[in-house]
């Protein structure tokens, strides 16, 4: 049975003051990577019973991220395909590490993309951590409130 409209519009302005609150809470310096962060919300506020909505998959999956992304950062960068390469590993090393780890969070692999791009920050490891923990929280204190639509 389809979700009630009023649901749909409640569920969107629910993700978009828990996404305020997230992105106020992290620099405008690493916005490229607080993409896979609007990514996450959908899956929170638009999937909530799905395996990716998962507090475990979520904080789980962003850490891989961040961590894998971070790594192949460290990769030379020049020339530019090297740039692509240690990119593209990082994301393709995400995935299987998130597979292994019973993790799955798809906008997780953006995160690895993004700190590949970023390199290493102790601002974006907290900021993303952050992010994922607050949304985290967000499903599990809305809980039953929340319908797939």
């Amino acid at each position: 049975m389809e979700a009630p409209v009023r649901t749909y519009v409640a569920q969107g302005l629910l993700a978009s003051g828990v996404m305020f609150v997230v992105l106020f809470l992290i620099t405008l310096e690493h916005a490229l990577i607080m993409v896979s962060m609007g990514a996450t919300a959908f899956i929170i506020f638009a999937m909530p019973r799905s395996r990716a909505a998962r507090a475990r998959s979520v904080v789980g999956g962003h850490a891989i991220g961040m961590a894998t992304g971070m790594a192949f950062s460290l990769l030379p960068h020049q020339p530019i395909w090297l740039l692509l390469a240690a990119c593209s590993l990082a994301v393709g090393t995400s995935i299987v590490l998130m597979t292994v780890s019973r993790t799955h969070h798809p906008p997780a692999s953006g995160t690895a993309l993004g700190a590949a791009l970023a390199g290493p920050s102790p601002g974006l490891v907290l900021g993303v951590l952050l992010g994922a923990l607050i949304l985290a929280l967000a499903r599990y204190c809305l809980g039953e409130r929340l319908k797939d639509l």
